[in-house]
């Protein structure tokens, strides 16, 4: 199998209004996560250790971030067959109006599909966390002479309510498809009698033919999961590949945290594989200055300045700067894309506004803190697992956790 054949197309156009506020000045794949990545580096990683060379990405809301990230990160050089493309939303003749979802996405770049010239599209989600060789993938969809393959995970009673949940017969083939079904209607639906796991969840990740694919997107439908393949599962032969390793769905400010927690603490999925890096802006940072602060399960970026701080179960980002007597706990830091000047840092006294980072004396306990954002002395975040959520103009309340937003100022001596 020739993975030139294949075209990775990933999707990388949805609002993201689950993972709002950090969704309110960029696309939910350009999320940053684990102190130095963002979420579409993962497909774009895995797509380039498979061999697939061209990688197309679909954008719509909220994309100049994304744009900007892709274009300095993912450069091809002449002598590569192939690339990685942004195919941006826009009004043609025949389509008018935005992206009115996946399939949809898909059906308004027909023509760069076709113009890519590979047998094969793998669909591809833009925000989750795993490692798959989509060679194994590609391969069994042809082995199995599917008209369409889906990729699946195994989950148990207790997560099945919240995914799309397949029954996938002994051959493989997918017989029926529930979406978040109520837990009174998952008998029945196993795949894997008898297992710790005994359901199969849709990861979103999907291989057609070209030619099949286009076929598909000349009926109704704007959603992949809703629509075409419930639809195909009647007349078509939908296979089930089950991929068994580490995969997260990003989808919601919780899931964010708790994944990032998990990769600061023992991650089950291992960011330090030297023939499979996740791939990046290679940014040119100089080493982390430490003063005297104590750090434990914690991921730390480059180009940090850390005072005698104490730091705990948490993800530091780049250019991140801590003050003096800081204490961090369960915590995420997203850091900055710049530093500050000693100009802007006159200017902050003349505004009365704090630094870039964390002030002297404050406590941060079970908190997002976004790039850019201005935490002043004293300060004192605490995360309620019963706060209700809520929204200001410089801090925001999501499933009990406090985020302070990109650029947001939370004044010295502040309680939250």
């Amino acid at each position: 199998m020739i993975m030139r054949d294949v075209l990775g197309l990933i999707l990388g156009g949805g609002r993201g209004s689950r993972l709002y506020p950090l969704t309110k000045k960029r696309s939910k794949p350009a999320v940053s996560f684990a102190g130095k990545y963002r979420l579409i580096d993962i497909p774009i990683s895995n797509c380039i250790h498979s061999g697939i060379d061209k990688i197309s990405i679909l954008t719509q809301f909220n994309s100049v971030s994304l744009h900007r990230h892709i274009f300095r990160t993912y450069r091809r050089d002449m002598f590569t067959n192939g690339w990685v493309q942004i195919l941006a939303a826009e009004q043609t003749p025949e389509n008018k109006g935005w992206y009115q979802g996946t399939a949809d996405a898909v059906r308004q770049q027909m023509v760069e599909i076709e113009n890519a010239g590979t047998t094969y599209v793998l669909i591809l989600a833009g925000d989750h966390l795993y490692r798959m060789d989509y060679r194994k993938f590609v391969q069994y969809h042809i082995d199995t002479h599917a008209d369409i393959t889906l990729a699946v995970q195994p989950v148990g009673a207790v997560e099945a309510p919240e995914l799309g949940i397949l029954k996938r017969n002994a051959d493989g083939g997918i017989v029926s498809f529930t979406e978040k079904p109520e837990p009174a209607q998952l008998d029945g639906l196993e795949s894997l009698p008898g297992t710790e796991k005994p359901f199969l969840a849709s990861m979103g990740i999907y291989v057609f033919s070209t030619k099949l694919l286009f076929e598909l997107l000349t009926a109704p439908g704007d959603d992949f999961g809703k629509d075409i393949i419930p639809e195909a599962l009647v007349n078509r032969r939908v296979m089930g590949y089950i991929f068994d390793g580490y995969w997260a769905d990003i989808g919601t400010i919780k899931r964010y945290y708790e994944v990032n927690m998990e990769l600061a603490a023992s991650p089950a999925f291992e960011l330090n594989l030297p023939n499979q890096p996740v791939y990046t802006n290679p940014r040119f940072l100089p080493p982390g200055d430490l003063q005297g602060a104590r750090l434990t399960k914690t991921l730390l970026a480059g180009g940090c300045r850390i005072a005698d701080a104490e730091i705990s179960n948490s993800v530091v980002g780049i250019r991140s700067i801590i003050g003096t007597g800081v204490v961090m706990r369960d915590s995420i830091m997203m850091g900055s894309d710049s530093y500050e000047t000693d100009e802007h840092r006159a200017e902050n006294v003349q505004l009365g506004r704090p630094d870039i980072g964390i002030g002297n004396g404050s406590t941060i306990e079970g908190a997002i803190i976004d790039k850019k954002a201005r935490v002043g002395r004293n300060v004192h975040i605490r995360h309620l697992p019963d706060r209700p959520d809520y929204e200001n103009e410089n801090w925001v309340v999501r499933d009990g956790l406090v985020i302070v937003p990109k650029s947001a100022i939370i004044d010295d001596n502040t309680v939250i």
